[in-house]
């Protein structure tokens, strides 16, 4: 571990450079289990529509723990490690469920837990006409499941396991508040979930998804179509240390046709294949502002986006050093009529693992896993626009600027 430290100190103060080994080392994964994951941050782990009912849960990951997003009787949102307090099995094993009676039941030997994690029945406590039982002195209190703080923005819940870390408001700074609630500013609802996996460290998905840099160059589908041209009003913007950011780019000004592009082949192919229904690429206003790309990183474990009229929350799994599971949520409004879904349904055709815009970024991160695989010892160069770490940089798709807040703010905590 004390070289793996040392490894995580290589990490440039102001983000400019990072050692090939934060993407390799085993010891450095499991550093970031203990200190980043089971240290002072939140973890997003679901929206809170999820589990809209008293007896409701989400299985879900902070970091590679599985815990459990449950609401009680009162309408509370808890969260606990998912693990039974007497030998260790899942407590829960489906990804979405309900409990009818409130009561979490352990299959292996059915100790109970409510959904706050209190122990609540064990089998043979006692035992049975003086024969086995646990002693005197068991104590169900001392043997709930092991609990999380929950508190969350608008519709997005975040748990973390320390005690000592800032509130989320504090932690995700007024900034990124704002931006999530100009997302989320009514009532929400889950329309579709899809899950992607990839053959790369977590860290190399948290760079790309503030990578401003790559947009226009490795997603030919968005200047091809008109959705993103570098040339368009955009803006980036961190938080105060850095770790946070959010993209937002402008809708073209002026009239866009977008049948203009419907025979206009993706510049990736032969010239054949053409798109053959523009009404993917429709963008209907749905705010004040004129946003049509919104792309918010929260350290260290998600992503909310508006793609079009695509909402959606990327949550980011580590699985091991060098795989990483993307969880990717779709939402739209609860005021959504049936033609309003069928628009969101349609445009999650951009997005996703299959999707004509984001299926490239999986594949950048297993192309960077390859890359560096034997030389753990060269460096990354994060100095793209600069080589510190601005408040907001306008217009963006030429700087690295959001990349280097995430290895700022990832030093701050990793590093000794």
């Amino acid at each position: 571990m004390m070289e793996s430290q040392a490894e995580l100190n290589k990490i440039d103060v102001d983000g400019n450079h990072a050692p090939y080994s934060v993407y390799l080392d085993e010891g450095i994964y499991k550093l970031e289990q203990e200190n980043l994951y089971r240290g002072p941050v939140w973890c997003y782990i679901g929206l809170d529509v999820e589990v809209p009912k008293a007896g409701d849960y989400k299985s879900t990951f902070v970091g590679d723990t599985p815990v459990v997003l449950a609401r009680d009787e009162d309408g509370q949102l808890n969260a606990w490690v998912n693990r039974c307090a007497h030998k260790g099995a899942l407590v829960c094993r489906e990804r979405h469920g309900h409990v009818d009676d409130g009561v979490f039941t352990c299959v292996y030997h059915q100790w109970a837990y409510d959904a706050k994690g209190n122990l609540k029945g064990v089998p043979f406590r006692r035992g049975m006409k003086g024969h086995g039982g646990y002693g005197e002195d068991f104590d169900m209190q001392q043997h709930g499941l092991r609990p999380l703080r929950v508190q969350q923005i608008a519709h997005m819940v975040f748990a973390s396991f320390d005690e000592k870390a800032p509130d989320l408001a504090a932690f995700l700074g007024e900034k990124m508040c704002a931006n999530i609630n100009r997302i989320m500013h009514k009532p929400v609802k889950v329309i579709g979930y899809a899950r992607q996996f990839m053959k790369g460290n977590w860290k190399a998905y948290s760079e790309n998804s503030r990578d401003s840099y790559h947009g226009g160059l490795l997603h030919l589908f968005y200047p091809t179509f008109g959705i993103y041209r570098q040339g368009q009003k955009s803006i980036g913007i961190t938080d105060n240390v850095g770790r946070h950011n959010y993209f937002n780019v402008s809708m073209p000004t002026g009239d866009v046709d977008y049948s203009q592009y419907q025979g206009e082949a993706n510049r990736e192919m032969s010239g054949t294949h053409q798109l053959q229904d523009t009404r993917v690429l429709d963008f209907l206003p749905e705010r004040e502002d004129d946003v049509a790309l919104s792309i918010q990183s929260l350290f260290p474990s998600v992503v909310l986006q508006q793609i079009q009229n695509t909402l959606a929350t990327r949550q980011v799994l580590p699985k091991s050093v060098d795989e990483t599971e993307l969880v990717w949520t779709y939402f739209g409004y609860e005021d959504d009529d049936e033609e309003m879904t069928r628009h969101r349904l349609r445009n999650i055709n951009l997005v996703g693992p299959g999707g004509f815009i984001s299926m490239e970024d999986g594949e950048a991160v297993e192309i960077v896993q390859q890359g560096v695989h034997r030389d753990e010892r060269e460096n990354s160069l994060i100095e793209m626009g600069g080589n510190d770490v601005r408040d907001e940089v306008s217009p963006m798709g030429m700087d690295e600027n959001a990349v280097r807040g995430f290895w700022k703010g990832y030093r701050q905590i990793m590093a000794r």
